[in-house]
């Protein structure tokens, strides 16, 4: 697997953006937003149950990623066509703020080393990649638990100091200063 002080791997992928069939679509590259933080979070599958209340819960705080100047990327290995609908069908996800991308080829969850091989599916796994593209954070738990929107953007903040924050430190707080 992929970890901190990697390059991102090179991804070209179809995506799914809005519940208008006619304007759903678009391609998206690791060229996309180019020099922004970028959050690449996966998840198993759609149309189960853990997965919604993640891709929800990042659509609520959604602003403020959008205020540290990062987008959000959610993949699974479903089509966008799968995406499409589990949109349209799914109270919580319809104004999702942020693209769904389909890696149903498997090539970017294989490249990050997330794909399960057992289930054929990615794993529940969370990147955060600065604006050079190098991995900053990984954060992978198990299928059947979900992660914290919350303490991604806590992570967010603190690599964005660019220097040492404690245990727990949360952004406005005092960060940790060396001696010279």
């Amino acid at each position: 697997m992929l970890s901190v002080g990697d390059k991102f791997p090179d991804f070209s992928v179809k995506a799914v953006v809005s519940t208008d069939p006619r304007t759903a679509f678009t391609d998206l590259t690791q060229a996309s937003d180019t020099g922004k933080w970028k959050v690449v979070f996966f998840w198993p599958k759609d149309f189960t149950f853990v997965c919604p209340t993640e891709i929800a819960g990042f659509g609520q705080i959604y602003g403020d990623f959008k205020d540290r100047d990062a987008v959000i990327y959610g993949v699974s290995t479903d089509s966008e066509f799968v995406h499409l609908a589990w949109r349209q069908n799914h109270a919580d996800l319809k104004h999702l703020p942020f693209p769904m991308l389909s890696d149903i080829k498997r090539e970017l969850s294989t490249a990050l080393g997330v794909l399960d091989a057992d289930a054929g599916v990615a794993k529940r796994a969370t990147f955060i990649v600065d604006p050079d593209g190098i991995i900053r954070f990984v954060y992978v738990t198990d299928m059947s638990v979900g992660r914290n929107p919350q303490e991604v953007l806590r992570v967010l903040d603190a690599l964005q100091t660019d220097e040492l924050c404690p245990c727990n430190w949360q952004k406005g707080e005092e960060v940790i200063k060396p001696a010279a």
